[in-house]
């Protein structure tokens, strides 16, 4: 009898699961057929949809052009008239008021100077000596590479977590989101916050001591007697792994923000502790995204093969020499100079900063008889360099191999950076690609031009001790317009 009651009872569980299975197989049919519906008819998400499907379409065009050859190989063998070179050297020399200390040369495509003025003789460049810099740092770098700011997590034994923010050169960070529109701001301390508090949150971390890691660079960051031409500390700052828009400060009266991040033609005062003005807004970006940090962030040092937690990346190091060229920016042709030192493994101190830059110039072959670097900007007083140097320089833009970002880079007339009102001679504006030089006591101009005729040319010219200064860059000015007819 206890046998039968026990197969009776198995028979009716075997029932009520068969059942069960029954029932919970046509609930779920129910319910797919349900919101298969619904997703059709657009009251729940998803790839259903009983809508009609719009499709855009474009007209023919009216009328159509062929394409026609806008660029081709340069051709480097086309001569340059030297008796016109000449005549055109002579009359700038005549030029009243320029004095008689400046050096001037105008090569041809293969860099063969065709006609000078004390082309040998060193001279106070100013900023064209950031020329010498592009072209070190771009024959040695990765130009494609980026400078990425970063975060650590540092675990410890008590509750509270320490978080490390470390950085390795991007002294363009904006203090909001990302903006890959622009390479002043290109990465934000916002978006590192937000993806470092989504890290830190999925751990159940809601509170850090925040340690920033500016050691990169060392401890010698400041040319000698840069003060001189630095004042009220407005054109230079140490070079930093970290900084908010190269250190501008916009609060001064009269001062206001561009609302181009990438416009820097105001000059604001810089601040001189720019690392630890990142970490201050980094720690307000963590306090948005709901982490505390618990006081004021304070320095310290993340031990390598540690692994990032989050990180955002500059623009590539082509466009931050562009932008750097371009508007002149002392600070960051000082960090060229230090990154190309520490590629080459020749130390980390303006010393081997400016000695890097020589070695790579040398190393080209390009004459570098009389060549004095103080820094790696111009900025300093103490640089000597010859016109034969710059225009050395210019010869290798012209077939310039990896090293083309010296080259893309340079201001274009009319058009693009220091340069853009210079020269202004119209239809010729964009046949130069220059860099401009300019301190109380020096005008100078280097480049490289594409001829009307055909051909390109190199030109370099340095005024020192000029007897009235804009009269001396106005002739500058004269005499560069005459050159694409040579």
């Amino acid at each position: 009898m206890a046998r039968r009651a026990a197969a009776r009872r198995a028979r009716k569980a075997a029932s009520r699961r068969i059942w069960t299975i029954l029932v919970s197989a046509c609930v779920t049919v129910a319910v797919m057929i349900g919101y298969g519906v619904a997703d059709m008819v657009d009251v729940v998400p998803g790839v259903l949809t009983l809508r009609p499907v719009h499709t855009r379409t474009v007209p023919d065009p009216l009328t159509a052009r062929a394409a026609g050859t806008i660029a081709d190989d340069v051709d480097l063998t086309i001569p340059v008239d030297s008796h016109a070179a000449q005549q055109i050297i002579d009359e700038f020399a005549a030029t009243a008021n320029i004095g008689t200390s400046f050096s001037i040369a105008i090569a041809d495509g293969q860099g063969n100077i065709v006609a000078e003025r004390d082309a040998g003789t060193p001279r106070q460049p100013a900023s064209t000596m950031k020329t010498l810099t592009a072209f070190a740092a771009a024959s040695t770098l990765d130009m494609g590479s980026t400078l990425d700011t970063q975060t650590y997590l540092i675990q410890s034994d008590g509750n509270v977590k320490t978080l490390v923010l470390k950085g390795n050169g991007d002294m363009l960070l904006g203090e909001g989101q990302s903006d890959p529109d622009h390479i002043n701001g290109h990465a934000g301390l916002g978006t590192l916050a937000k993806r470092t508090a989504d890290a830190l949150l999925q751990r159940g971390i809601t509170q850090v001591d925040l340690v920033y890691d500016d050691s990169l660079f060392g401890t010698d960051r400041t040319p000698n007697n840069i003060s001189e031409n630095n004042a009220e500390h407005r054109y230079c700052t140490p070079i930093s792994t970290m900084a908010i828009d190269g250190g501008r400060q916009w609060n001064e009266e009269g001062v206001s923000k561009p609302t181009n991040p990438d416009d820097s033609s105001q000059y604001p005062v810089l601040s001189e502790h720019t690392a630890q003005d990142t970490a201050a807004v980094f720690a307000q970006r963590l306090a948005d995204n709901g982490i505390t940090v618990n006081g004021e962030p304070t320095a310290g040092t993340v031990a390598a093969g540690t692994s990032a937690l989050a990180s955002v990346s500059s623009a590539p190091l082509n466009e931050v020499m562009a932008f750097m060229l371009r508007h002149s920016d002392n600070t960051l042709a000082d960090e060229f100079g230090r990154l190309t030192a520490l590629k080459r493994g020749t130390g980390n101190s303006i010393a081997t900063d400016t000695q890097a830059v020589a070695d790579v110039l040398r190393e080209a072959g390009i004459d570098t008889q009389g060549l004095t670097i103080a820094d790696c900007s111009g900025l300093a007083p103490g640089s000597q360099v010859s016109v034969k140097t710059l225009v050395g320089v210019q010869a290798h833009n012209l077939t310039a191999g990896s090293a083309t970002a010296a080259a893309e880079g340079l201001s274009i007339p009319g058009l693009v950076g220091t340069a853009r009102r210079r020269i202004v001679s119209g239809d010729d504006n964009g046949l130069y690609r220059v860099k401009t030089g300019s301190l109380d006591t020096v005008t100078s101009l280097t480049g490289n031009v594409s001829r009307t005729n055909g051909g390109v040319l190199s030109f370099a010219v340095i005024v020192n001790d000029a007897a009235n200064y804009w009269e001396a860059a106005q002739a500058i000015n004269v005499m560069a317009a005459k050159l694409p007819a040579l």
